[in-house]
């Protein structure tokens, strides 16, 4: 931040950042003086055509889309042969890395104190825990961990998410409950996560995230351990609490986020289990060109945004402002809703979507605490963490601040300061020593 001490060392790390990037322009231009400019520019042009050809692919059928595909590759195939007959392919190289080492440079010169993390209380093990376990979760973590059997030794009351039928999740954790449970842990994916902490927020009572589910996107924003799902039963003995905020869409929790537009509808699909892939080739020229699914509007305070194809309200921001930060959170308790509402309906606005997070493609803010969403429609789909289900429009989304107590294990990965973003404005100051 612009208020904050700068060190020598980041001084030093700017100039060099600068220095880098001066030199990987200077590479290519000294090494073929009007030609290795000329090569740059080509460059450039190779990756904007390359991305316009890629959008054609998802957004067009037929013919159409594998005309993208090809211009696509042929961009990439002509770049190549044109630094290759220019023999020029060892400077680009040179140039690359030249410009890959800036921008490292450039980010730790640019690392200011991060915030501070989520403050956290030392409270004494719990007497009676009830852990809910879903063996297919994750690819069998449960069964590949043994979490069963360790969570049991350690003293927790288990109920394996097994057998034919469907198993109501809620009715086990209030009975659970009614039963002097003084601790609900879940061992699964982020749906489940959400629906066991909606209860344990209401009743005032810990939970225990285990990250044995596929993506474990709440287990990584509270620093958990995702590659071992056993480390977290470690907070059954030795463990903290801190206190987390609670999304909602109407009256139903979401830990993570609520997605409406483009991604829920091909989620909604049949098809989208058995070939996720093939599905979503399929949807995306309809939703991207608006013939299909609703046109949505989202509005939060004073702010008003229409004609969108996809929103994601989630439970505290992602990221510092880019999409390139969409998939952490820095904190959760800080009461407010993260909002990124998109609008890509041509070749510019794809660009757009993956260069900045302004404009008129994608716009990512803060939505403080209620969020309402309209679509022209009487009905939407969404996904709550993953899972599919439809709403009635409009729909009302808000947050609990400091709603859900976690019980973390102390000893735990953590989580790493945000990547800062590359702000040239600042890097210059910081080289100057202003």
């Amino acid at each position: 931040m612009s208020g904050e001490p700068v060190e020598a060392s980041q001084r030093w790390l700017a100039r060099g950042a600068i220095a880098a990037m001066v030199a990987a322009y200077l590479v290519l231009v000294l090494a073929e003086g009007a030609v290795g400019l000329t090569l740059l520019v080509t460059g450039l042009v190779g990756a904007g055509v390359v991305l316009a050809g890629g959008f054609w692919f998802l957004a067009k059928r037929g013919v159409q889309r594998w005309i993208g595909l090809t211009v696509a590759i042929l961009a990439v195939v002509l770049v190549l042969v044109v630094y290759f007959r220019a023999n020029v392919v060892f400077p680009a190289l040179i140039s690359m890395a030249l410009l890959a080492a800036g921008g490292a440079a450039a980010r730790h010169a640019l690392q200011h104190t991060p915030m501070p993390w989520m403050p956290t209380t030392r409270t004494p093990p719990p007497a009676h825990p009830f852990i809910v376990m879903n063996p297919r979760s994750g690819g069998g973590k449960v069964v590949r961990f043994d979490l069963a059997a360790k969570a049991r030794a350690l003293g927790a009351d288990v109920s394996l998410l097994e057998g034919p039928g469907y198993v109501d999740v809620a009715v086990l954790v209030r009975d659970a409950i009614d039963r002097g449970a003084d601790l609900l842990g879940v061992a699964g994916g982020d749906g489940t996560q959400a629906l066991v902490a909606g209860i344990a927020a209401d009743h005032d009572i810990p939970l225990l995230v285990i990250s044995a589910g596929t993506r474990n996107h709440f287990a990584l924003d509270l620093g958990l351990d995702r590659d071992d799902p056993s480390t977290c039963l470690q907070a059954l003995t030795d463990g903290e609490e801190v206190r987390v905020d609670l999304g909602y869409i109407g009256d139903r929790p979401f830990v993570n986020n609520a997605s409406f537009g483009a991604y829920a509808e091909i989620v909604q699909s049949p098809e989208y289990r058995d070939n996720k892939n093939r599905t979503m080739l399929a949807m995306l020229p309809d939703l991207l060109s608006g013939n299909q699914g609703a046109q949505l509007t989202v509005r939060t305070g004073d702010r008003t945004l229409s004609g969108l194809q996809a929103v994601l309200i989630s439970n505290n921001p992602y990221g510092e402002g880019r999409l390139r930060g969409m998939g952490r959170r820095a904190r959760l308790d800080q009461g407010t809703l993260g909002v990124m509402a998109a609008r890509v309906g041509n070749t510019a606005q794809a660009v757009g979507l993956l260069r900045r997070s302004k404009g008129g493609s994608v716009t990512l803010f803060d939505g403080g605490d209620e969020v309402v969403i309209e679509a022209d429609a009487g009905t939407i789909p969404v996904g709550i963490d993953g899972e599919a289900v439809t709403v009635a429009a409009p729909v009302r989304c808000t947050i609990r601040p400091h709603a859900l107590r976690v019980r973390l294990p102390r000893s735990r990965p953590g989580v790493p300061p945000p990547s800062p973003k590359i702000k040239w404005a600042r890097l210059w100051r910081i080289a100057v020593g202003r």
